[in-house]
């Protein structure tokens, strides 16, 4: 069976967008846990664009400029990159509230459908295996692009991952990648340090499980096929909060619903069900079932879900229809968990969030790093 999944990097347009969109909520957590915002970012060239509102029981602290420069500045964006956000030109239209949030926050406050996914085991952090290849190559990149064979380049870039899944084992056939660089590198180093960043990533993959059997000179890398790409980032495309849903959610072969997941306060039902029915997922698949799809429908106003359905293989434990109730799932994982590195594209792939650990608190190791 053919699988094929991809990835953006932090230095991304859309991920850019989203990490702004998360550091601004993350601002207003800082100071008032029950804060409520939906911040949507967009970008091109040397503007940045941002509406929605937030509401907090006392003003936010920093600035909108102080927010998405240090966002910026986090990922490789500044004087030595080809995009420096210093310089972005920002028209803020975001509404800043100062008051009590808990009338939105503590309530659903919007129709959605929601999928949680998990399946697998432990090793592929309950991803499919393509999918879980393709964020440990995109965090292998990104830490090369900070302090790495691949120091100062970056941070745009995109991968794709191509594999045949048998019943002798993964076998990756093709690795694509478009890496933005500095002017002044060669790209034949760039070239190199790609390879060799990858080759490190896919051993400790395959060190880890055995199911990963090809050998990695026997994988097909291609790395620009256009050439070089200097003017990365919202120079040669533009960004929105939201546009890289399904590299957020399980890749291309599970479906997700209709919710973005950055932008958002966590009680904001898009976010804190898709969490939820992670949640539910993984403990499904850690008691017996071999992969579980949670489904989940609410109605505004109504702190029940209208529906939930499992759909798995095997079986496991199914969560009452209480393990859905908004209260419920926000105390659950209440806590400042939201920042700029979960809107990476971290969301499910980061096993230290209580969402992806299923019942790890009743014994089950985690694989967090």
């Amino acid at each position: 069976m053919i699988r094929i999944s991809e990835m953006v990097l932090a230095g991304h347009p859309d991920k850019f967008c989203d990490q702004v969109a998360d550091a601004f909520i993350a601002e207003a957590m800082k100071i008032d846990l029950d804060a409520y915002g939906q911040v949507e970012v967009a970008t091109w060239s040397d503007q940045l664009w941002l509406s929605g509102g937030v509401c907090t029981r006392s003003p936010l602290e920093r600035t909108t400029k102080e927010i998405v420069v240090a966002t910026g500045h986090a990922i490789g964006c500044n004087r030595d990159n080809h995009i420096d956000a210093e310089n972005y030109q920002l028209t803020d239209t975001v509404c800043r509230l100062v008051g009590e949030p808990r009338a939105w926050s503590d309530k659903v406050n919007d129709q959605t459908v929601i999928i949680g996914w998990a399946g697998y085991d432990l090793k592929t952090r309950y991803l499919p295996p393509e999918h879980f290849a393709a964020h440990s190559f995109r965090e292998a990149l990104t830490e090369s692009c900070l302090s790495g064979f691949l120091a100062g380049q970056g941070p745009d870039g995109k991968l794709i991952v191509r594999m045949k899944e048998e019943s002798s084992g993964w076998q990756i056939e093709h690795i694509l990648v478009t890496l933005q660089q500095m002017e002044r590198t060669p790209f034949a180093d760039i070239c190199t340090g790609i390879e060799k960043t990858l080759a490190q990533a896919y051993e400790k993959l395959r060190d880890a499980d055995h199911r990963w059997v090809t050998k990695w000179a026997d994988i097909q890398l291609m790395i620009n096929p256009n050439g070089p790409l200097i003017n990365g980032g919202s120079d040669g495309d533009n960004g929105q909060t939201g546009r890289k849903l399904v590299m957020d959610y399980y890749g291309p072969r599970v479906p997700i619903g209709g919710g973005a997941l950055s932008g958002k306060h966590l009680s904001h039902i898009d976010r804190v069900g898709a969490y939820a029915a992670r949640d539910a997922a993984v403990r499904a698949v850690q008691t017996g079932a071999g992969e579980c799809l949670v489904r989940v429908m609410y109605a505004p106003n109504i702190k029940q879900p209208m529906d939930v359905y499992f759909e798995m293989t095997g079986r496991g434990n199914r969560q009452p229809k209480a393990f859905f109730d908004h209260a419920s799932m926000v105390a659950r994982y209440a806590g400042p968990v939201i920042d700029r590195n979960l809107a990476r594209g971290r969301h499910f792939f980061d096993d230290s969030l209580v969402w992806n650990n299923g019942y790890a608190d009743a014994g089950v190791e985690s694989l967090a790093s």
